[in-house]
């Protein structure tokens, strides 16, 4: 007898802020399922307040894998996470169980999902060097200049991303998208996307960054920035970012308040731009089509 050996998993995707991490809890407890985290800043120890990882009361007895794994100087990559998450959810399978896949990092989701190829570029030192010596507005510009789609889905101040991806496509002499090569997926998925209209969506991330600064999100980021520097994974991620600019005496707490804000903003349609591409996600409420 022939039998269908792809693993069935579920996929949660949406914005920050949408409210994908409770509702796979509760379909994980309705279910009998685990989630396996897709948000590339959970895997990081200690990155709590600042990601609005869930906590351990907030997880409701729910296992979740790929949290907490590493350190924060570790350049844990999309390769890692897809032979990480493929393992774990293996696992989870074999223990009669149904794997949730739930985050907003588009690029791990469906490398991991759809089996995404990912191009084997070595790096070129030379390039970086060149590139280092550019500031972040001309570093984006650069990149918006040879794929502007890439540029709508790459944060403008992610200096490390925009590098990788410059040297991907320089060396390919393609767009970045064009540059994954995809096989069949080892899984049968539904799609399930989470949002709120715009204005909902905005109000949900203000409080959300509010409720981060009454958590502790200062005294979390002096933490990090003792225990760890001023390191990449910690400077370059929204939320430690525009607090360390405070620190540092950049701005006020005010200021740094609204830009967190407004960057969080601005990273809840790069995610929207990536996910809508997909046409298989059925959302509760589709994704506007955001405008510049």
């Amino acid at each position: 007898m022939i039998q269908n050996s792809k693993i069935n998993v579920i996929a949660i995707v949406g914005a920050t802020a949408s409210g994908k991490t409770a509702y796979a809890i509760e379909l994980a407890k309705k279910i009998d399922g685990e989630i396996v985290s897709a948000d590339s800043r959970y895997v990081y120890k200690g990155f709590d307040i600042g990601t609005a990882k869930p906590t351990k009361d907030e997880q409701e007895g729910i296992p979740h894998h790929l949290i907490d794994i590493v350190e924060p100087e570790f350049e844990y990559s999309a390769g890692l996470y897809k032979k990480d998450a493929s393992k774990i959810i293996q696992e989870i399978h074999s223990r009669g169980k149904t794997p949730i896949v739930t985050g907003g990092t588009g690029l791990y989701i469906d490398i991991l999902l759809k089996n995404y190829d990912l191009p084997q570029i070595e790096a070129n030192h030379s390039l970086r060097d060149e590139l280092k010596q550019l500031d972040t507005e001309e570093l984006f510009a650069k990149l918006k200049k040879m794929d502007t789609e890439a540029s709508e889905i790459i944060d403008q101040n992610d200096r490390k991303k925009i590098i990788r991806a410059i040297e991907i496509i320089q060396a390919t002499g393609k767009p970045l998208k064009e540059t994954r090569g995809i096989e069949e997926s080892p899984y049968t998925i539904e799609w399930i996307g989470k949002n709120h209209d715009r204005k909902t969506l905005y109000a949900r991330i203000d409080k959300r960054v509010d409720i981060m600064l009454e958590m502790g999100l200062i005294d979390e980021t002096k933490n990090l920035l003792k225990k760890h520097g001023p390191i990449p994974n910690l400077v370059n991620t929204i939320g430690y970012r525009e607090i360390t600019s405070y620190l540092n005496g950049n701005c006020t707490l005010e200021e740094a308040t609204e830009l967190l804000k407004k960057n969080t903003r601005n990273y809840a349609k790069r995610q929207l731009t990536w996910f809508r591409r997909n046409e298989e996600i059925k959302w509760d409420i589709y994704p506007e089509k955001f405008k510049k």
